[in-house]
């Protein structure tokens, strides 16, 4: 996809007329898809795609156009000159835009990870075969993804990972289950394994009858899936610099100094070590990392291209949504095996579901739990619990209520499919708090 990508970007170059600018992004995939229910293979695929991103640019007017690829390189040239011809007959019409910037550099990255996955039916089996008796259902999605970027400037970026993402669940009945993932760029048949046995020993406990215990504040330990949902939950605009200068960041106390978190907590987006590319759909390079919360308090926020011109700031590599795509919580040193003795009496949360803002402003969040939550009593789980509602303030859980943070920390990578796979990741511990509020 390489060679098509350049062949392109140079076709571009040909076809400007005086004054014109452009730049140009690309989105490929080869992916697999397997969907499993009953511990069957249910639904293969095979999905290639690519599409590339026109922006025709003269002075401050701007006009953009996608192109859906064919990978015939002469059909693909006259679809280009076609969206080239319609931009530049729209451009007359458009006002300028005070807000843009572009990245004038003639700069030339690559990033080309090695494919060290085992083809996609080998894997999938592993699971079915590590799963076996139990009645699993989930999705594989798997294989390459590209990105490019080039302009009239002459940058010329490029980046491909090979990786997988398994998610899956062991079900008991009716709507109890155990949810697992397994990610990355390399597979590893052992760790499936032990993932595999954490499942069933977590599915035999929901044999159990289930608790439910009254609304009130709980020890709780929120596992590392669980604290994922939790943090990406501060994703929608926590650490933006446009939520933060509109004051319309759930974080806005965090950077007012009005409030901070536990000395322990850091914060990251740290692309050197997710899967995401080192540049961003605008050609703006993306540091190796950018501290957000160091130490409990406010660090650096993510600056797009747009809201540097806005505010008069310097960009970051941030997207237009100014999201982590790389997010990463520092682990701590509670050991996996002394979780449920520290944890004492109170509520192991697997897992959670459907989280929103409560009150935005005040950094209170709210979601269910799901699948396997379970009662623990003096070190040792004794029932599963029925589903429950928290309502609890982001401060107050990373903050003044943080007991200890889990030395362990998984990758996940994000599972959307939505158009195309997506690059994000985020890598986070556990946390043991005293004390979480659940309210029915």
């Amino acid at each position: 996809m390489e060679a098509i990508f350049d062949s392109l970007a140079d076709h571009l170059r040909s076809r400007l007329a005086a004054g014109e600018q452009f730049t140009a992004s690309f989105h490929g995939e080869r992916s697999d898809f397997v969907r499993m229910n009953h511990g069957r293979i249910r639904q293969p695929g095979h999905v290639v795609q690519a599409t590339l991103d026109l922006r025709l640019m003269h002075g401050g007017r701007h006009a953009s156009s996608a192109v859906g690829l064919s990978g015939h390189l002469a059909d693909d040239k006259a679809r280009l000159d076609g969206a080239l011809a319609r931009a530049r007959a729209a451009l007359p019409f458009l006002p300028e835009d005070p807000h843009l910037l572009v990245h004038r550099s003639n700069v030339e990255t690559h990033s080309a990870g090695a494919d060290r996955l085992p083809p996609a039916g080998d894997l999938v089996e592993a699971a079915l075969d590590e799963a076996q008796g139990a009645d699993l259902v989930g999705i594989f999605a798997g294989g390459a993804v590209f990105r490019g970027f080039a302009s009239s400037w002459g940058q010329r970026s490029w980046y491909a990972r090979h990786s997988f993402d398994l998610d899956w669940s062991l079900v008991h009945a009716a709507d109890k289950a155990v949810k697992s993932t397994l990610a990355g760029e390399v597979f590893d048949r052992s760790a499936l394994a032990r993932a595999m046995a954490d499942a069933r020993h977590r599915l035999s406990l929901l044999e159990r009858p289930a608790r439910s215990v009254p609304p009130g504040r709980y020890r709780a330990w929120l596992s590392p899936a669980a604290m994922e949902e939790l943090l990406g939950t501060l994703n929608w605009g926590g650490f933006s610099a446009k939520a933060r200068h509109t004051h319309a960041s759930p974080l806005q106390k965090l950077y007012t100094g009005e409030r901070h978190f536990d000395p322990r907590v850091s914060l990251f987006e740290d692309v050197a070590n997710g899967v995401a590319p080192d540049f961003q759909e605008d050609g703006f390079l993306r540091p190796p990392q950018v501290p957000l919360v160091v130490d409990g308090q406010a660090g650096d926020l993510l600056i797009s291209p747009r809201t540097a011109r806005e505010y008069g700031l310097e960009p970051n590599g941030a997207s237009a949504a100014e999201s982590p795509e790389a997010l990463r919580m520092a682990a701590g040193d509670l050991a996996d095996a002394d979780v449920l003795a520290r944890l004492g009496t109170g509520v192991w949360v697997s897992n959670l579901w459907y989280l929103n803002f409560s009150d935005r402003s005040a950094g209170r969040i709210t979601g269910m739990t799901r699948f396997a939550t379970f009662w623990v009593e003096d070190g040792e789980i004794v029932a599963p619990l029925s589903v429950m509602r928290f309502d609890d303030s982001i401060f107050d859980l990373l903050g003044e209520r943080v007991e200890a943070i889990g030395a362990d920390a998984p990758i996940s990578l994000n599972n959307g499919t939505y158009f195309e796979r997506s690059t994000g990741s985020m890598t986070t511990p556990g946390l043991l708090v005293d004390g979480l509020s659940f309210t029915l």
